[in-house]
């Protein structure tokens, strides 16, 4: 039992602080620093997140209102604005970067054993990028369009758990498709990706890698059929193919065979051709697993409704990093406290629960698991008659 231990205390304790400490000497964070180091910087953040916190003021007066309690969060005072800004600015973001992952792989571990439902043994993972807009004016180092800033985020998800295994942040400028550049590639795995990502160099090396992809052709594909396999229309598979990429360059780019398939959604009418290596599959479950990317967009929606990386503390590229990776390292942490605590609710709930009881001294277990009751109908014969007709 966690007995005088503050809810946002217990969160904490899911923290690796010993290498969160080594991660901080390895980039000499703490150097020359008086007041608020890393780890109180990641504190403050994580407590900002949890609480909705959209602004330095916002910070400073909601633990300013809660100052006896600020030792329970592993805090010496309340942090004046000035402080909290200029940490943001100069503490590196490579650091809580280095946290970020730490908390995903071990996220990862524990829902290993989760099931994708597209009965799979091999790891399916999500592509996919989101703009958060920004103030030309104010983040002049961001370019975006003429009149605008952004920042992209670019992330590979985990489809077992929703975990992000890979984040790429960049100018609203860089192209998807170049991430795949520097994509962290894992043999057996399957990647997939919308049309944006369709690039055949870039493809053959995943290929190469001994990776599967599954993607969406464009329109007006130069390529000729080698051989048909038997489908069954009625499944909405028209056809599957096995492909030669025409022309001298895609095809230097790509000299290998494709595998083509055609499905027509029931639902919404539209025929899709997906494109993949994977040449043992059923073409439903190539279907399926193209379906299944629409997780990465629930994902996006999610972080963005409910933690705050769409308003920003600071204007610098170090303020706005160190922001974003600390939001991610905190849907990660809940993750772990969901899974280590075998809790049913939902992200939703438990971040509804944590915004209101930060400050709670209850075991977080209990906390964090709602309440079921059960609507038990009193008895009629013990209901009061107003009207008897």
């Amino acid at each position: 039992m966690n007995v005088g231990k503050t809810l946002f205390a217990q969160i904490m304790d899911y923290v690796p602080w010993k290498t969160f400490g080594r991660i901080v000497d390895r980039h000499g964070g703490d150097a020359g620093v008086r007041t608020l180091g890393c780890a109180d910087l990641f504190r403050v953040m994580t407590f900002s997140q949890l609480t909705w916190r959209e602004s330095l003021r916002d910070i400073e007066s909601c633990l300013a209102a809660n100052q006896t309690k600020l030792f329970h969060m592993g805090l010496n005072g309340v942090p004046a604005r000035a402080t909290l800004s200029d940490a943001l600015n100069q503490r590196d973001w490579r650091i809580y970067h280095a946290l970020a992952m730490r908390l995903i792989a071990r996220a990862r571990d524990l829902y290993a054993r989760e099931s994708t439902g597209l009965q799979l043994d091999a790891t399916v993972y999500a592509l996919d990028s989101t703009t958060i807009d920004l103030c030309l004016s104010l983040f002049d180092w961001a370019p975006f369009r003429s009149t605008k800033a952004a920042v992209k985020m670019h992330t590979l998800l985990d489809l077992r758990g929703a975990i992000p295994a890979f984040i790429h942040i960049s100018d609203g400028k860089m192209a998807d498709v170049r991430v795949l550049d520097i994509l962290p590639v894992e043999a057996g795995a399957f990647y997939v990706m919308d049309r944006g990502y369709l690039d055949f160099g870039r493809l053959f090396k995943l290929h190469q890698a001994g990776a599967f992809f599954v993607t969406r052709a464009k329109r007006g594909m130069n390529a000729r059929r080698v051989y048909s396999t038997h489908t069954d229309r009625a499944t909405g598979v028209i056809c599957d193919q096995a492909i030669r990429l025409n022309g001298f360059y895609v095809g230097r780019d790509y000299p290998e065979h494709l595998r083509r398939i055609r499905f027509k959604d029931a639902e919404s009418g539209k025929t899709l051709v997906f494109l993949t290596n994977n040449t043992t599959l059923p073409p439903l479950t190539i279907a399926a697993l193209y379906k299944s990317r629409w997780q990465v967009e629930l994902f996006f929606k999610w972080i963005k409704q409910h933690l705050r990386i769409k308003r920003f503390l600071g204007t610098s590229e170090n303020a706005v990093k160190t922001q974003i990776w600390c939001a991610v390292s905190t849907y990660v942490l809940i993750a772990i406290v969901k899974k280590e605590l075998h809790l049913n609710a939902s992200f939703y709930t438990l971040l509804q629960i944590l915004s209101v009881s930060i400050f709670e001294k209850t075991e977080i277990s209990c906390a964090l698991q709602p309440d079921v009751r059960r609507d038990i109908s009193p008895s009629p014969d013990n209901q009061l008659i107003l009207f008897d007709f």
